[in-house]
């Protein structure tokens, strides 16, 4: 029955390789836990049999460590839908798991790093005047500036970048395919254009990175990967620790809002605001200009 379903996920499901093994571990888990209780077959098995395992999965027991609550969530995901697969093909009459629901993962709120911290970051790019530091200046600045997510950032392309005089943008393409435009500050749209002049036509030179705006060190498009590593070295050159992509994400909404900023200007800068605010948002551009340059750090 197990062999079964781990197939059912394989094929029908699609599931990547690493799941599947980490599936396969935690119900074989389960499969011994139900044995340990005396259950020879899935009709056996009850609700209480379940809610132990999850019990087991928390506190952990004389062979298994406790299990962090994503861990522990995920192979309750797994039990549920080895009980739904069974009661499907007619192995069991019932589904024992049913009611049974995983514990919470509770995410710690991001910190806001101060505006010197992340000056100091800013300013850790990398070595004066080499063209990976310009690189890594114009993304700092970018996530930043533009309180993008790193996925939307090496995803800009060099037509994504309005640089103009007191009115530069990036457009940035959220993860439901909208697009939207942010105001850049001024010493984003320096670094940016410091980069496009100085380096990126040099490293472009090594490779093809076709118009993605930030390049690798030889000349394809910056992944998000590399864009975490470039953060990364900054932070550790700054001596900051706790940096992320998302830190900055959550630093740069903070700081609009302690400067002024309403919380559905800082809400539609992000991304987050439902499709008619967007509508909204596109129709007062100017106003969110007017709120984001006299809200932001970088703002001038």
């Amino acid at each position: 029955m197990l062999s079964s379903y781990l197939v059912h996920l394989a094929v029908e499901r699609g599931l990547a390789a690493n799941t599947l093994a980490s599936y396969r571990r935690d119900l074989l888990r389960y499969v011994g836990h139900l044995r340990d209780r005396g259950r020879v077959t899935f009709g056996e098995v009850a609700e209480a049999d379940v809610t132990a395992f999850l019990t087991a999965l928390s506190e952990g027991d004389g062979e298994h460590r406790a299990l962090a609550a994503g861990s522990a969530a995920r192979a309750v995901s797994a039990v549920r839908g080895l009980h739904r697969f069974a009661l499907r093909e007619g192995v069991s009459g019932h589904d024992p798991a049913g009611r049974v629901r995983p514990p919470r993962r509770l995410r710690p709120r991001p910190r806001a790093m101060d505006v010197g911290e992340v000056e100091r970051l800013i300013a850790a790019s990398g070595p004066a005047g080499a063209p990976l530091t310009l690189r890594n200046r114009a993304l700092l600045e970018l996530l930043y500036g533009t309180g993008a997510r790193i996925s939307e950032a090496v995803g800009l392309t060099v037509d994504d970048v309005d640089l103009v005089p007191d009115a530069s943008q990036a457009r940035l393409r959220g993860k439901d395919g909208r697009t939207r435009a942010v105001p850049l500050g001024r010493p984003g749209a320096d670094a940016v254009e410091a980069y496009l002049t100085a380096a990126r036509p040099g490293i472009a030179a090594h490779g093809r990175g076709g118009r993605s705006l930030l390049l690798n060190a030889r000349g394809g498009g910056l992944t998000r990967q590399g864009a975490w590593e470039v953060l990364q070295a900054a932070a550790e050159r700054a001596g900051l620790a706790g940096v992320s992509p998302h830190v900055l994400r959550h630093s740069f909404a903070a700081h609009l809002l302690a400067g002024g900023a309403d919380a559905g200007t800082v809400h539609e800068l992000l991304g987050h605001a439902p499709a008619a605010a967007r509508t909204r948002a596109l129709a007062a551009a100017e106003r969110l200009r007017e709120v984001y340059t006299a809200a932001h750090p970088r703002a001038r």
